[in-house]
């Protein structure tokens, strides 16, 4: 009979000892992946947007106003408080009317003479006339009394627009609101002496709130190319209507602005077009002078890519992204970024594909060539 080459103890030893192994080995490989960190990961969304380039801007009041003075006296009354919203019409200043209503007063008694004497010299007139038929009178003095009614009527004239021009200065003494909106701080008490005859002298200044206009500039070749971009735009030669606007802070709610008006000229000194937008202000937050930012859109791009802009670093270098290759390892990543998009997510034009995952959290905890467990999130 022929004796095995192992003894069955052995060959029972062996066996069990590499099951032993075989644990052991993935026990350990289970206990390696465990100890990973897990990092979450994405992948950029491919998306249509519109592009913009963001310009400095300023407010103004759709309608600005200074409330001058163009009479001489005293300031008797400042019917306002600084700072209020006013109607149109509304008195805002008094200025010693007085002496302006005596010199109407004795513009009229001026008009009141001057018909008297016209009526007189009309009437005295037809009787001479009346009286050259006859050959009662002379020729000269049928000359004299048409010229006296001539003079008369002159007078008249004179005497009416002397009135006019009293009636004008005593209504310069109220000063009024020519339109409904804010009123400024009075430069001047009661009580100052205002010498408006000779100069005007601004009192305050009147703001109208309700709509406010965005003035900025824009590069000459940025009009070419934004206009070249749409042919329709090229063909009405104009950009397109809506702008958005941001502020230093945030208000309680967002802008956005409607173009009305393209400088018809480039300014050679300056090589840039002045445009205007409209902007809506219900709320009245917003004042003339605020400074702005205006997001002009000028193309579009169908396929961008789009990243959340949390994800993003900067060095000295530039920006940059932290990748998760097929082996996932960390691996750092040099990137180009254009513009913000929804508030959240930031343009990538260089340096990432659309099947690239990167890092979306905890970049201090990563670095280049670490080992990790990427999480992928669902977009």
């Amino acid at each position: 009979m022929t004796k095995p080459l192992f003894p069955y103890g052995c060959l029972a030893t062996f066996v069990l000892l590499s099951l032993f192994t075989t644990c052991r080995s993935r026990e350990q490989k289970a206990s390696s992946e465990a100890a990973l960190p897990e990092i979450s990961v994405a992948r950029p969304l491919v998306k249509a947007i519109t592009l913009h380039k963001s310009y400095p801007g300023y407010l103004e009041a759709e309608k600005t106003v200074d409330l001058v003075a163009r009479v001489a006296g005293y300031l008797q009354q400042v019917s306002y408080r600084p700072g209020s919203v006013v109607q149109e019409g509304d008195l805002l200043f008094t200025i010693e009317p007085t002496l302006y209503q005596d010199q109407l007063s004795q513009a009229e008694a001026a008009v009141r003479s001057a018909e008297s004497k016209l009526s007189y010299m009309q009437n005295n007139y037809a009787r001479m006339k009346e009286a050259a038929q006859s050959d009662a009178i002379s020729e000269i003095d049928l000359i004299q009394a048409e010229s006296n009614v001539q003079q008369a009527e002159s007078a008249l004239k004179e005497a009416r627009a002397q009135l006019s021009t009293a009636q004008t200065n005593l209504d310069y003494c109220y000063i009024r609101a020519p339109f409904a909106g804010r009123v400024s701080r009075n430069l001047y008490d009661e009580g100052s002496y205002i010498d408006g005859s000779g100069q005007a002298e601004t009192l305050a200044t009147l703001y109208q709130e309700g709509r406010m206009y965005a003035y900025f500039d824009i590069e000459d070749n940025q009009y070419l190319k934004m206009i070249m971009a749409s042919p329709e735009t090229a063909r009405q030669n104009r950009l397109p209507r809506e702008v958005g606007l941001e502020f230093q802070q945030p208000l309680s709610r967002t802008y956005t602005g409607r173009l009305d008006y393209l400088s018809p000229n480039v300014e050679l000194t300056t090589g840039t077009l002045s445009l205007r937008a409209e902007v809506d202000n219900p709320l009245r937050e917003l004042k003339s002078g605020l400074y702005v930012t205006v997001n002009l859109p000028y193309g579009r791009n169908d396929s961008a890519l789009l990243i959340d802009d949390a994800a993003i670093g900067s060095d000295q270098s530039g920006k940059y992204v932290y990748l998760v290759n097929d082996s996932d390892k960390v691996v750092y990543r040099h990137i180009e970024t254009g513009e913000l998009v929804d508030d959240t997510l930031r343009q990538v034009t260089g340096g990432l594909l659309p099947g690239d995952r990167y890092v979306t959290k905890a970049l201090l905890k990563v670095r280049d060539g670490m080992q990790v467990k990427p999480l992928e999130e669902n977009r």
